[in-house]
């Protein structure tokens, strides 16, 4: 049996519910300072998700969205140009502190800390994007916590292609069968069990639908001692929310 040595975390959706009200917004103040009309509701913004990376899910939006433009011709340089300009613009929400981490996520951290397992990210986001939310919700001093963010390009393909897990692993000098991803989307899933780790999936209100079957574990949340989490599917956990030690046992019961 292998002992679990390192928890890969995913970060948009997963650490903190920065999709909805910060990379959708963020986009529509690109679009509008651009002089653009296109805007991102909720509906749509939820079906861009399924596109992983932020450069291409504009250009899928001008493919099958705004097919005037999408059919017209290479919008690389604007695709790049918006991007940055987004980015920003998300940096500047994080400042504001109006996004705060998912239930249970600073708790089990510091549970992992405790316990000597060691932390990673693997995600799509820039690696701006993941220092600017930790730096927001834990203070700067929890970058070291991790001993690897694996994020944006450093791949050439992005989720639910395995690059990313397959160059963090790679980078902790470990295998797959030592470690845990936590994920919330199916996109992640694919990316973190291609890569063959064992995965917990924490869904939300975008991937609460999609389809987890190769998952350990699927919750709602990671939980809070005054606030349990639900099982929504997989392998049931011992207590009512998810601690060190469940991603222990999660992880045991695979390997």
């Amino acid at each position: 049996m292998k002992q679990l040595k390192a928890v890969i975390f995913d970060v948009d959706g997963t650490l903190a519910e920065t999709e909805r009200d910060g990379h959708r917004q963020a986009f529509n103040r690109a679009f509008a300072g651009a002089g653009l009309d296109w805007y991102w509701d909720e509906e749509i913004y939820g079906q861009l998700l399924a596109v992983s990376g932020g450069k291409e899910r504009i250009q899928y939006y001008l493919e099958n969205f705004h097919l005037q433009c999408g059919s017209a011709g290479n919008f690389s340089e604007i695709i790049d140009c918006l991007h940055a300009d987004k980015t920003r613009y998300y940096l500047e929400l994080l400042k504001t502190r109006i996004i705060e981490l998912r239930p249970g996520v600073k708790r089990l951290l510091g549970e992992l800390r405790e316990q000597e397992i060691r932390l990673a990210i693997a995600t799509t986001t820039t690696a701006e994007n993941v220092t600017a939310l930790i730096n927001a919700t834990l203070g700067e001093s929890a970058i070291s916590w991790f001993d690897c963010i694996a994020a944006g390009d450093m791949v050439s393909a992005k989720k639910p292609a395995p690059d990313i897990y397959h160059y963090c692993l790679q980078q902790l000098q470990l295998e797959a069968k030592d470690c845990l991803a936590i994920e919330d989307s199916a996109n992640g899933l694919l990316a973190s069990v291609g890569a063959g780790v064992t995965t917990l999936v924490t869904v939300n209100a975008y991937t609460v639908e999609e389809n987890f079957t190769q998952a350990i574990c699927v919750v709602d949340q990671l939980g809070e001692p005054d606030a349990p989490c639900q099982v929504i599917d997989g392998s049931p956990i011992k207590t009512s929310y998810i601690t060190a030690q469940s991603l222990q046992d999660l992880h045991a019961q695979a390997n």
